[in-house]
C-alpha cells in the first residue's frame, strides 16, 4: 500500500471542527482537497500529519491555534471615526469591508462594533486563536513524486 511522501499529489477528505463541535469546513468524495505535499498549500503541521499516511488511512488531527491561523492579535483591531467612511456606505456589525491603507496594502476586515462616532474593525482571520480538529482521510495518492 502506498504511503504519502513529499512531492506526492494527494486527495484528502476531511471534516474540520472547533472545540464546540461546530463544523468550519469539510471536503468529501464529491470535492476532495487535492494538494502537493511539500508545496505549503496547507498548514505545515497538517501537511506533516499527512506525510506517512497510507491510502485509505483515517486520522484525527488537532492543530493548536499557533499551528493554524495563529493567535488573535490586538494590532489587527482598529477603531476608526465614522467620518472616515462614505456617507452612503451601509455599516452593520458582521459586515465585511475591504480596507485600503495608506501604504497601498488592502485587507478584508469585519465590523465588530458600531458606536455613536466610531466603527471597530477586526482584521484577524475568523479562526485565529482557535484550536482546529480535522477528521481526515487520505483518499488517494493521485500522483507519486
Amino acid at each position: 500500500m502506498k504511503t504519502a511522501k513529499p512531492g506526492d499529489l494527494v486527495a484528502v477528505h476531511y471534516i474540520g471542527t472547533l472545540d464546540n463541535g461546530r463544523i468550519f469546513d469539510s471536503r468529501d468524495d464529491d470535492d476532495p482537497l487535492t494538494i502537493t505535499l511539500g508545496q505549503q498549500e496547507v498548514f505545515p503541521a497538517l501537511e506533516a500529519e499527512i506525510i506517512g499516511m497510507k491510502e485509505g488511512q483515517v486520522k484525527n488531527i488537532i492543530l493548536p491555534a499557533e499551528a493554524a491561523y495563529g493567535p488573535r492579535r490586538q494590532e489587527n483591531i482598529l477603531q476608526l471615526d465614522k467620518k472616515a467612511f462614505p456617507a452612503d456606505k451601509e455599516l452593520a456589525v458582521g459586515r465585511k469591508l475591504n480596507i485600503e491603507f495608506a501604504d497601498g496594502a488592502a485587507r478584508t476586515m469585519i465590523i465588530t462594533a458600531l458606536g455613536e462616532e466610531t466603527v471597530t474593525l477586526d482584521g484577524n482571520h475568523v479562526l485565529a486563536g482557535l484550536e482546529l480538529t480535522f477528521a481526515l482521510k487520505l483518499a488517494a495518492i493521485v500522483r507519486e513524486a
